[in-house]
């Protein structure tokens, strides 16, 4: 399905539902543009999630969805309309660091509380009405750099966009190997919508390093992988977890044979020990998305929507025996409760948020994966 098309039948089929709910939920996600590989899964995520459990303490949940086209003042606007006409009590996006901050913005001036679906770095007073749901760049990695330190990796190269997400994964690796003992020899950048990354590779070979990290998501994430497979790099390949889905390994083909890379455990779900928690879940989410869509998932993005939709049923569940949806007192006590989630198994790990600590993950909620003919190995 096209993006255009699947974003017109998305907004049909959420509207479908309008004037029946109790509590809004509004998502701006890339259904168009450079990030749609990663918001279109955001999209079909929410959707079985609402399929999944569409009511908490017997309210029924509208879901909204807006695409943002992948541009941050589009996802701003989008954010903007979600709260002043649509009414929503929360927010939820989006595809790519930079516009999942800028509704970060709007949510905070509104007093609207919002779960980011992308890993975003917001302290103090600038993520007070914030928590996200995907594994921060810190934690990842780092599982990454423990790796590599373990495959003898002494130095590396770092190509990455030139923009918020790349700066997180750039600060993370420098951040990790200085310990580690691994010497960060280069650090290039690219836009999302650039078609080569030709010159930015050659500096990265010429700094000769032993291993190439990647600071990219989805399909634009695939660019470096082509370009160092050109040039006959033999060395080391590493990526975050923003380049788990089958766009990128369909782009990237044989040229990301052997990535290792983190990611949630939903994506190896079938290969975790049968009493680990997560593995229900996650197997929950895959057949609650098989029953919506008609088709399996296999990405990691689609998840990170359940889980946050897990994430506010908790939270909303909490926040009704305190006031009434739609009103500015339930938004605070929405938020109120999301800030102090314990224990929320999701599909990508447990989730436990506190004041102060907007991400809440712990090492549960990351596995390391090498990607082997096109599928991905759960490395021990």
């Amino acid at each position: 399905m096209k993006p255009r098309h699947f974003a017109a039948v998305l907004c049909l089929a959420v509207a479908t539902g309008a004037g029946a709910a109790d509590l809004k939920v509004g998502l701006s996600t890339s259904l168009t543009g450079p990030a749609a590989s990663i918001g279109i899964p955001y999209a079909k995520g929410m959707k079985a999630a609402l399929a999944y459990k569409g009511e908490v303490g017997g309210r029924k949940i509208q879901l909204i969805t807006l695409d943002d086209g992948s541009d941050p003042t589009t996802a701003a606007r989008n954010a903007r309309k979600l709260v002043d006409e649509d009414k929503v009590d929360i927010l939820m996006g989006t595809s790519g660091a930079p516009s999942a901050m800028a509704m970060a913005g709007v949510g905070r001036e509104a007093k609207t509380p919002m779960i980011a679906l992308t890993p975003i770095a917001l302290d103090g007073e600038d993520g007070a009405w914030l928590v996200a749901v995907a594994q921060p760049a810190s934690l990842m990695v780092g599982a990454a750099v423990e790796r590599m330190k373990k495959n003898g990796v002494k130095s590396v190269g770092y190509i990455g966009f030139s923009d918020a997400w790349g700066d997180l994964v750039y600060d993370a690796l420098v951040k990790a190997a200085e310990p580690a003992g691994i010497k960060v020899v280069a650090n290039e950048r690219y836009a999302r919508a650039d078609s080569s990354v030709t010159g930015q590779v050659l500096k990265v070979l010429a700094a000769k390093p032993d291993a190439v990290m990647n600071g990219g998501s989805g399909t634009p994430g695939a660019l470096p992988f082509l370009a160092l497979a050109e040039r006959n790099y033999k060395g080391g390949l590493y990526g975050s977890h923003a380049l788990i889905n089958a766009d990128f390994v369909r782009v990237a083909g044989a040229s990301a044979e052997g990535l290792i890379a983190p990611t949630g455990p939903v994506i190896v779900a079938e290969q975790l020990p049968a009493a680990n928690p997560i593995r229900k879940v996650a197997m929950d989410f895959r057949a609650a998305y098989l029953r919506e869509h008609g088709v399996p998932t296999t990405d990691a993005f689609s998840a990170y929507a359940f889980d946050g939709w897990l994430v506010f049923l908790d939270a909303a569940a909490r926040a009704l025996k305190k006031a009434e949806p739609g009103t500015p007192a339930f938004r605070v006590a929405l938020r109120d409760a999301l800030i102090v989630t314990k224990e929320v198994v999701g599909s990508h790990g447990v989730h436990n948020f506190k004041p102060g600590n907007r991400y809440g993950f712990d090492e549960r909620g990351r596995v390391l994966v090498k990607l082997e003919k096109g599928q991905w190995i759960l490395l021990p």
